[in-house]
């Protein structure tokens, strides 16, 4: 993409309504623009690290035999009155009428409607285990929407549904989820640790959020420090292995983690001091096991191998794709801009022209964009008029991870100079290597 030909709105001054850093830094770098209270438009920039999220998102979710679907926006307050929830939710919830007068609302989560799926076609303990997810826009009113995307009213979120024929097959489910929710955010760059966590408004005896630690952090949160160096499950691990992914959960739920809200201060106290990590974090996913919470009342009966009719237990797994580009830029940035991970990077790389309309610097600058694009190489090209020092403001400030300096005096020596966002290392290399470098 020729950046004199995109949209791009750069702000060189920070909006005074921006407190945290990734709110700061969505606006200033073009991502995202407030249309109300607690929503925002996303820009083409923002648009598509939310959708290298989302793949992320997505892969995981079927590597784990999670089944794709999407349901709507717009639900029923009848389902919620099933439940016992449409009154007990509070003013979160949008509560709206259709031109009939019938009672609707704005999504702020979907068990009820997954269940009333779920009650319609799952007769047997055959069609079991299931879980079913989507991606999909959210509202929940807040009362004081800040922080930008941190706390806004209208959010992206993936919610995935469990359903099983009894507690056991329930709490594998819940493993399941547990491991894939390490390797989506490992895959993004971040360390999320699983702690136990109150069930909310969701309800149900078992939860757990995961967060990672960042200076800017919404909440205070306590750990033990080996968390930092436990090793993540490989692409190879086997998500139908009851045993295996019990291991798994179980090592990574053994040592002291707890939010602030679960926090026992004597249990960390006991533990030894180099052990102890206070610290600030984000949650950045959810995920919960509530039995038959829903499926009683709303009569999600399935028959069993005995021929006895039971409720479905059911679990429900919450990742906020939004909030995580929100969180990804507080665990990754300066005083400069944003430093993407190579992952969820809006472009691989920038090339940057430092004097646009010199023969030389065009031709080498853009030769080398035509065969990055060729070898299907996400890049950027700085072909604006601006200056030097304009354009490596620019490039820092987006986080782009990788940037290659076309200028003259370079080019002289038969050389480009490519620049590592994350680190700020620099190497000299010809156009040749350059293009070998990120085309391999």
């Amino acid at each position: 993409m020729r950046l004199s030909r995109y949209f791009l709105p750069i702000l060189r001054e920070t909006p005074k309504e921006a407190e945290i850093v990734s709110h700061r830094l969505m606006l200033r770098a073009g991502m995202m623009r407030q249309e109300a209270a607690g929503i925002y438009a996303f820009l083409p920039l923002g648009l598509r690290v939310l959708e290298k999220i989302c793949a992320i998102v997505r892969e995981e979710q079927d590597r784990s035999g999670a089944i794709e679907m999407l349901m709507p926006t717009i639900q029923s307050a009848e389902l919620w009155r099933e439940s016992g929830r449409y009154d007990d939710y509070g003013r979160e919830m949008l509560r709206i009428r259709d031109r009939h007068e019938r009672e609707m609302l704005y999504g702020p989560t979907n068990e009820e409607m997954i269940t009333e799926i779920a009650r319609a076609y799952v007769r047997s303990y055959k069609d079991l285990p299931l879980n079913l997810y989507h991606i999909q826009w959210k509202f929940r009113d807040e009362v004081r929407p800040r922080f930008g995307l941190m706390r806004g009213r209208e959010f992206l979120m993936k919610d995935a549904y469990s359903f099983d024929i009894d507690q056991a097959g329930a709490r594998h489910a819940y493993n399941r989820m547990f491991v894939a929710y390490l390797r989506t955010f490992a895959r993004m760059g971040l360390k999320a640790i699983p702690m136990r966590a109150d069930t909310g408004p969701i309800g149900g005896d078992l939860s757990h959020e995961f967060i990672i630690l960042a200076e800017t952090g919404e909440s205070e949160v306590f750990c033990h420090r080996d968390y930092l160096d436990f090793p993540v499950p490989g692409p190879d691990v086997d998500f139908e292995s009851v045993e295996g992914l019990a291991g798994i959960v179980g090592k990574w739920t053994s040592l002291y983690a707890a939010t602030s809200e679960k926090h026992d201060a004597a249990a960390f106290a006991a533990l030894p001091e180099a052990a102890r990590v206070s610290a600030r974090g984000i949650e950045v996913g959810h995920i919960f096991y509530f039995g038959t919470k829903y499926s009683a009342p709303m009569k999600a009966v399935v028959t069993g191998p005995d021929g006895v009719d039971r409720p479905m237990h059911m679990g429900s797994y919450g990742i906020g794709p939004t909030r995580l580009v929100a969180a990804l830029i507080e665990a990754f940035h300066d005083d400069a801009g944003i430093k993407w991970p190579e992952a969820v990077a809006p472009f691989r790389v920038a090339i940057l022209n430092l004097k646009q309309g010199d023969a030389a610097t065009d031709a080498a600058a853009g030769e080398l964009y035509r065969a990055l694009a060729a070898k299907g190489v996400e890049t950027l090209y700085d072909d604006t008029e601006d200056r030097p020092g304009a354009k490596f403001a620019t490039a820092d400030l987006i986080g782009i991870p990788w940037q290659i300096l076309v200028g003259p005096k370079g080019l002289a020596a038969g050389q480009v100079e490519v620049k590592c966002r994350a680190d700020g290392g620099r190497t000299m290399m010809t156009p040749a290597e350059a293009l070998a470098r990120f085309a391999s």
